[in-house]
């Protein structure tokens, strides 16, 4: 079998590990917590980070600012593990015919979901953030009276109140940026060989 294909469909197989690792993780620290808080965001759904227990505490935190309780049942929640699935399956049959371009077509196809699940991160993240209830237990307004906004970064690190929120890939996005890494690397070499 071409080396070619091998890494293609290897690549396009390293997506299911999305099933078992986190994408994404969001930890905040504050002095309060000696261990920081930590969220870990799945395909499927939110899990502990750092510690049991750290979703809830989590959400009880935000909830005293206004914020809404982190939702348990999202439609991306039901939808990503089929769009993981149908790319890890379509990258194998696309492995399987041995033609460059349809790797390439694979690879575009990902960025663009990529862009896409981003996106939705940040618009889920800014809802969050900027929809407080006005009668939450406890007001913070800047210096102009107006409420304000408590969404954490998309990616990075961020002051808010007394914590500091950071934002990263998780192991799951390495995994699966070098699946795609490795599918790019199939169509280098798929055009050599050809």
């Amino acid at each position: 079998m071409k080396k070619s294909k091998i890494l293609m469909m290897a690549g396009s197989l390293l997506l299911l590990s999305l099933f078992a690792l986190p994408l994404w993780n969001i930890t905040l620290e504050a002095p309060q917590y000696p261990d920081p808080l930590g969220l870990n965001i799945h395909i499927d759904g939110l899990q502990d980070g750092n510690n049991e227990n750290d979703v809830r505490n989590i959400d009880l935190l935000n909830h005293y600012i206004g914020m809404e309780h982190l939702p348990k049942d999202l439609p991306e929640y039901h939808l990503f593990p089929i769009i993981v699935a149908v790319m890890a399956i379509l990258g194998l049959i696309i492995g399987f015919t041995g033609k460059p371009k349809l790797y390439l077509t694979w690879v575009i196809v990902m960025a663009i979901l990529g862009i896409a699940g981003i996106y939705d991160f940040y618009l889920w993240l800014y809802h969050y953030g900027h929809n407080l209830n006005p009668n939450a237990i406890l007001k913070f307004v800047d210096k102009n009276g107006n409420p304000m906004a408590y969404q954490p970064p998309i990616f990075g690190s961020k002051q808010l109140l007394n914590f500091r929120v950071h934002s990263f890939p998780a192991s799951g996005a390495y995994v699966m940026f070098l699946g795609i890494l490795m599918t790019i690397w199939a169509f280098i070499t798929g055009k050599k060989e050809s």
